[in-house]
């Protein structure tokens, strides 16, 4: 007769032991009352940020005007994320256009201001690069000069990981969204935001406790209170709406009452793709649930309304037959709905992703310069996409 185990005892005892090896993981790569912190950037990597020249940058810092530099091996110039803002705000004062190094939310003559850019990115099926995709337009959007914030919704928390929050070790008397959207006695949405170490980036972190919305929802629909689940995160981000112009949304890889109320959130909504055919078919299923779902609540009241809505091609290996037979049938079925641009499989993505960094944090000598050239310029082609709909959303471009 074969030895049987209680499954309860034996998940109980792997996630200790997961935990413990973490925790080691974690005190090896940041010692206990350590924090991450951002690399420095060269001169030719801000002078790529900026769309300036990098000989111009050297004149700025011969003249002393703006941040100076430090000098790096081989006399190579570095600059902090800071000094890359102060950088931008010295170079905004002489701009012939308004927001070319400012690119921000603005004030406009007869007083509206734009709009708050809410930006859900969202998928069914793990594995799609959704916090991979939400991570890199985050980071990216905060270098280019947005004041960004990031919320965590995947109670996985793997957002949160990358920016240097382990939820077990970090989060032990909450702080995730679920203090701010709960029922009874919510925060502040301000006190569960947390700095990070990019410059104009911060975030609000995720862990276990974003499942008891998912708990508690039923019952308060059940008890027909008149609170209303889909209207919780919008009228949290009201409370914040002036410190940001983006905020991006991690959803979990379900269709919940948080995916829908950050869906009810959104001006934007951004939509993750493997081009496999089991993912595709898992996608039409999501598809079909989200609007079902979204029509109720749309019907209860829910904003749908959205900017824009793009579909964005992850993991995509161009050599890949089939791949690209799903890509072409894609295009040809949602037309401008998809982006232009694809994310590529990348070993420089998924190694930067070992030690929780992403590709704008790694510093590029630790892959091969074609490697890390490729993934980079395929990253910044699709942030650089989604940037120009936000602008377009504002009415600029």
């Amino acid at each position: 007769m074969t030895e049987q185990t209680r499954i309860d005892r034996l998940v109980g005892e792997h996630a200790a032991k997961l935990s413990e090896r973490l925790l080691a993981h974690r005190t090896q790569l940041f010692p206990p009352d350590a924090h991450k912190q951002l690399r420095r950037f060269t001169s030719g990597e801000v002078a790529d940020l900026l769309g300036v020249k990098d000989a111009y940058l050297r004149k700025l810092s011969l003249e002393g005007r703006g941040p100076q530099p430090e000098t790096g091996p081989g006399g190579r110039r570095l600059y902090t994320p800071d000094d890359i803002m102060a950088l931008r705000r010295l170079l905004e004062q002489g701009a012939k256009v308004p927001g070319t190094y400012l690119p921000g939310r603005r004030t406009h003559p007869d007083g509206t201001r734009d709009h708050l850019q809410v930006i859900t990115v969202i998928n069914f099926k793990g594995g799609s690069g959704k916090t991979t995709t939400a991570a890199h337009l985050a980071q990216k959007t905060a270098l280019d000069g947005y004041r960004v914030l990031a919320i965590d919704l995947d109670p996985q928390a793997s957002l949160s990981a990358l920016h240097g929050f382990q939820p077990e070790f970090d989060l032990l008397d909450g702080g995730t969204l679920y203090d701010a959207i709960r029922y009874d006695e919510p925060v502040a949405l301000r006190e569960v935001i947390r700095k990070t170490y990019f410059t104009n980036l911060d975030l609000i972190p995720g862990n276990l406790d974003l499942m008891e919305f998912e708990h508690d929802t039923p019952r308060v629909l059940a008890a027909r209170s008149g609170q209303m689940f889909f209207t919780r995160i919008a009228e949290k981000l009201a409370e914040v709406e002036a410190d940001y112009d983006l905020v991006i949304i991690d959803c979990p890889p379900q269709l919940g009452f948080l995916t829908m109320s950050a869906l009810s959130a959104a001006t934007a909504v951004l939509v993750t793709v493997h081009p496999q055919m089991l993912d595709v078919m898992s996608m039409c299923q999501f598809l079909l649930m989200t609007s079902n779902l979204l029509g109720v609540v749309a019907d209860a009241g829910g904003n749908m309304e959205y900017d824009w809505l793009r579909y964005v091609i992850t993991r995509y290996e161009p050599g890949d037959g089939p791949q690209n037979q799903m890509v072409s049938f894609m295009r040809a079925l949602f037309g401008e709905h998809v982006l232009n641009h694809t994310v590529l499989k990348s070993t420089a993505i998924s190694d930067a992703g070992i030690t929780k960094q992403t590709l704008y944090e790694i510093d590029k000598a630790q892959f091969t310069r074609a490697t890390y050239d490729r993934a980079m310029e395929s990253l910044n082609a699709v942030n650089g996409e989604i940037e120009g709909l936000i602008q377009k959303a504002w009415g600029r471009g």
